[in-house]
């Protein structure tokens, strides 16, 4: 089935208010899973990036699952980063080790070869070129960064769009209903990530399959030696 990409921000006040209200712990609670299993070395007092943070929620469970380990969190939507403000600002604790900033990528505002993890989740698809995320990814992890990329995974047919939106989203608002078909249309299939890839210079990541409707990058950066 051929990709039909989508708007690249969810700036809509509406749109980023329904999206932070819904109920996404199930598949945020397995990014965080397969980071803790995947991991090649320990993540304890790391200065970690979160590409496409949104409301923050992976972020707060990154930060409560290694309390010594820092966060910055971007993403290009004012809308969505006001919710990440107040998500943060009703856990102090964690909002101490966490830096929001609004900005699209490419960023002029990441330091480059600083980040010592390089995450993110859900944005890959929103992006009409994925280099963006891909040469982003390389500039700003350090040489030998660990990384955690997921993302939803293309269907095979149009059946299978509806079949798991019917599965996934049958209960949530219609802007979501919306923009979770249109995304599953955007995503990419696995050997269409593997080959953007290739193109960056990023061979020493790994492509895998993590559900029914998600893929997961992960692995190390190059070392530089």
């Amino acid at each position: 089935m051929k990709r039909r990409p989508e708007p690249e921000l969810m700036d809509e006040a509406e749109q980023a208010r329904a999206y932070a209200e819904e109920d996404f712990s199930e598949p945020n609670a397995h990014f965080i899973e397969l980071l803790g299993d995947l991991a090649e070395g320990p993540l304890d007092g790391v200065r970690a990036l979160d590409l496409g943070c949104g409301p923050a929620d992976i972020v707060l469970r990154f930060l409560r699952a290694y309390p010594s380990a820092y966060c910055d969190a971007v993403d290009g939507s004012p809308a969505m980063l006001e919710h990440a403000k107040a998500a943060l600002a009703a856990m102090p604790g964690l909002a101490a080790r966490c830096r929001l900033i609004c900005d699209p990528l490419p960023s002029q505002q990441l330091q480059a070869s600083h980040y010592d993890v390089v995450l993110s989740n859900s944005l890959l698809h929103h992006l009409h070129d994925p280099q963006v995320l891909w040469q982003t990814v390389r500039e700003v992890g350090k040489p030998g960064a660990q990384v955690l990329i997921m993302d939803l995974m293309r269907p095979a047919s149009a059946g299978w769009v509806e079949a798991l939106v019917e599965t996934y989203a049958a209960h949530s608002p219609e802007v979501l209903r919306h923009d979770f078909r249109n995304s599953l249309y955007a995503a990419f299939e696995p050997q269409e990530v593997a080959a953007q890839l290739a193109e960056a210079g990023l061979a020493s990541l790994e492509v895998i399959v993590v559900s029914d409707r998600h893929l997961a990058v992960h692995g190390r950066l190059p070392s530089g030696d």
